[in-house]
């Protein structure tokens, strides 16, 4: 049954475990779900800028991380001088209360190390002011810029780096955890002996797909600080997580107690399916049939479009896993490397989830349909893993 993503979200809220667990292949619409889940709750006092005390988070009852959350943080580069590069935060209620409220800069950069590695170092700015080429005098707050050095340990530092887009999400999540981790601490405590009320008016917290760029040892780990977290908050807070990867679902899966868990599917008219499961994703969900499913279905019923190389390449990447190529374009068709990558490039092109890619038209040419039939039939054809699934079909 296809909901609309209002209705997907109230399937949401109106559950009474502590924790929802939902998987979604990339493109089915996680974001998209937690934007309306958190429209869902909005209330009257979020028109407001702040409450009597000046802070925003008295306002607030959920906080959640997604992709919008890292376009709080964006990059200066010096380009005209190529010799400053930071990473500036956008002023808001959650970066306000980590560093200037709390004084949690420290934790922030402890968290960061721990998920890329501990000689690469944030510097936070100090408040300062400066004259820009008109004459004004404009004043910068402290904590509104990061810089990143690589510290080796024998008194000698690279400083001035610009991080990859991975580290750069971890960063972003390290603040994001911190506040976490202290709004746990927080409701913990019965409501007269809590150090604040700023989170007093919290009921959610919703986490979409947190585990982009980490490789498998810095993703468990992850993995380990959320879902003992959870299991340490003994308050009526609510955790939402929603993730495409199955290491990251299993583990929390497994790891946490009084929980729901979801497939999210989306369909061609952009409703989505909002299915309750049992077990983790190798007992219950059975993904690659049913990525299967749809890219035959799509092809009988001559409806190929370009989310359709999206299924492809997820269908090919779970392949690959299960047999242990670290690659998943070797299994794509060609005796040659040179090949191979047309196809790559090819699929690349239509599964990209940059702005450009979602403003082009989602139909496709017939060549450019026959492209995903032929690269479904080569991977069922050519690979064991497929002929045995068929046989104990």
């Amino acid at each position: 049954m296809s909901e609309s993503l209002k209705e997907a979200a109230k399937i949401l809220r109106d559950n009474n475990k502590k924790t929802q667990l939902i998987y979604a292949f990339n493109g089915s619409g996680k974001t998209r779900l937690s934007r309306a889940f958190k429209e869902l709750l909005a209330s009257k006092s979020d028109a407001h800028d702040a409450d009597e005390d000046g802070s925003e988070l008295a306002q607030k009852n959920i906080l959640y991380y997604n992709a919008f959350t890292e376009d709080l943080f964006y990059w200066d580069n010096d380009l005209a001088n190529d010799k400053t590069r930071v990473l500036k935060i956008h002023p808001n209620a959650f970066t306000d209360w980590v560093f200037k409220e709390q004084g949690q800069d420290r934790n922030v950069v402890g968290h960061f190390q721990r998920y890329t590695n501990p000689k690469l170092t944030p510097h936070f700015n100090d408040e300062y002011t400066y004259t820009n080429l008109s004459g004004e005098r404009i004043s910068v707050p402290a904590f509104s810029e990061v810089q990143f050095s690589f510290e080796r340990g024998d008194d000698e530092s690279e400083s001035n780096i610009k991080i990859s887009k991975g580290e750069e999400s971890n960063f972003v999540w390290s603040v994001f955890y911190s506040l976490l981790e202290q709004v746990v601490h927080v409701l913990n405590d019965p409501i007269k002996e809590r150090d604040t009320e700023q989170f007093n008016q919290l009921q959610y917290i919703y986490i979409d797909d947190p585990v982009s760029s980490l490789d498998e040892n810095h993703l468990m780990q992850l993995a380990v600080d959320l879902a003992s977290l959870i299991k340490e908050s003994k308050s009526a807070i609510k955790f939402i997580i929603s993730t495409h990867d199955t290491t990251f679902y299993n583990f929390l899966h497994n790891e946490v107690n009084s929980k729901s868990c979801f497939l999210l599917e989306s369909s061609e008219d952009k409703t989505v399916s909002l299915v309750e499961k049992k077990g983790d994703s190798n007992t219950s969900f059975f993904y690659h049939l049913d990525l299967k499913r749809q890219l035959e279905l799509a092809i009988e019923n001559e409806s190929v479009e370009r989310q359709h190389f999206i299924l492809i390449r997820n269908l090919y990447e779970k392949t690959a896993s299960f047999l242990g190529y670290p690659k998943w374009s070797k299994l794509l068709p060609g005796d040659t490397e040179q090949n191979r990558t047309s196809y790559l490039n090819r699929i690349i092109q239509f599964s990209s989830h940059d702005s450009l890619a979602n403003m082009r038209s989602t139909h496709l040419r017939p060549e450019e349909k026959q492209i995903v039939k032929f690269l479904l039939t080569h991977l069922v054809d050519n690979y064991s893993y497929w002929q045995q699934e068929a046989q104990n079909g």
